[in-house]
């Protein structure tokens, strides 16, 4: 859990709290929240964090009650949630078998519990879903629409005149497709620590910032 607005959002004007409401990470200050039969089995590549059975909202309530009434207390404007798409998971590796409507489910009270709180909230990734989600999330978080071709799924976001704000990690030449798109696209190193970051400006030029 992180604020990171003034790292990366300087020119948004914004203060997101940034934190995983599809995983348990081992190493959070809260992690004693979290019961032992809501923990799955270890992300690929991420060996101290483990998916949630998304499932049982009634136990990963107080956790993510917690985190939002945090946001609330640190003045943020608005949270973005990461590891919302666990149902996509292959071959059922999260440990559970987490279904379209689980996963819908489980964002949409998501996104209540932090609408209650006066926060805006943000949908990272969950492409598939949007056409679902878009009326209960604000503005949406994507990475590397550009690279792997899928940004026209984000689409429904700006017919809804919400925000969409991506990141590239690869050389961008897309800052013309981007403004047209009406995207607002940052060039970031993997790192996300605010250093390095270029930005598609209005003129639809990749400028440092």
């Amino acid at each position: 859990m992180k604020n990171i607005s003034n790292r990366i959002y300087p020119l948004f004007r914004l203060s997101e709290f940034n934190f995983s409401a599809g995983t348990y990470e081992e190493w959070r200050l809260d992690e004693n929240l979290f019961p032992n039969s809501v923990k799955g089995n270890k992300l690929q590549n991420w060996m101290r964090e483990r998916w949630l059975d998304i499932r049982q909202i009634n136990k990963l309530a107080p956790a993510m009650s917690a985190r939002l009434n945090l946001a609330t207390k640190k003045g943020c404007d608005g949270v973005e949630l990461d590891n919302v798409d666990a149902y996509m998971v292959n071959n059922n590796r999260s440990g559970f078998r987490l279904s379209y409507n689980d996963q819908l489910k489980y964002n949409i009270w998501l996104a209540k519990e932090a609408h209650q709180r006066n926060l805006s909230v943000g949908l990272k990734n969950d492409l598939d879903q949007i056409k679902d989600l878009v009326e209960y999330f604000d503005w949406a978080l994507n990475k590397q629409c550009w690279e792997y071709k899928t940004c026209d799924m984000l689409q429904p976001f700006i017919k809804a005149n919400k925000a969409i704000f991506n990141f590239e990690h690869r050389t961008m030449n897309r800052c013309p497709q981007a403004i047209q798109k009406k995207f607002s696209s940052i060039q970031s190193p993997k790192s996300l620590d605010g250093r390095n970051m270029k930005m598609c400006n209005e003129q639809g030029q990749l400028v440092s910032f």
